[in-house]
């Protein structure tokens, strides 16, 4: 459903945002390590991240990255989604036909445009913070 970039993106971000709960900046290996991202992959997008403000980078032997607390709970997953992919996840077509509308439209349209709606809502409700606290309690997981 997600390009490669954007599920990168999306783990290494919620990888970050844990780590920040407790006050800790942390390095891209250490955010390639622990949400089984490549390491080159992985700064290419945190760089785009980084550029669309949605995490903070700092140089030095104290740097590293990390989520201020109150851009976790304001910024919605759908916000990380649009900074890699930008809007094709909302407006492409289902079967990647160049042109796909509701005038002209592919076989699978008309089902998928409800999910692709469905999906907008759910990425546009759900925080990076809701995300972070269900991977700090245990209760979900990065890595398999």
């Amino acid at each position: 459903m997600f390009s490669k970039a954007c599920e990168y993106g999306i783990k290494a971000i919620l990888y970050i945002a844990t780590q920040s709960i407790d006050g800790k900046r942390v390095k891209i290996s250490d955010v390639a390590n622990n949400s089984g991202c490549p390491e080159a992959f992985t700064a290419k997008i945190l760089g785009k991240l980084t550029k669309s403000s949605i995490v903070n980078s700092y140089k030095g032997p104290y740097g590293g990255f990390e989520i201020e607390m109150r851009k976790m709970k304001t910024t919605k997953i759908s916000e990380i989604v649009y900074a890699i992919d930008g809007d094709s996840l909302y407006n492409g077509c289902a079967l990647g036909l160049n042109e796909c509308d509701a005038n002209d439209p592919c076989p699978m349209h008309e089902k998928f445009y409800g999910i692709r709606k469905e999906l907008k809502t759910m990425l546009d409700t759900t925080t990076i913070y809701e995300l972070a606290t269900k991977l700090k309690s245990g209760k979900s997981t990065l890595i398999r």
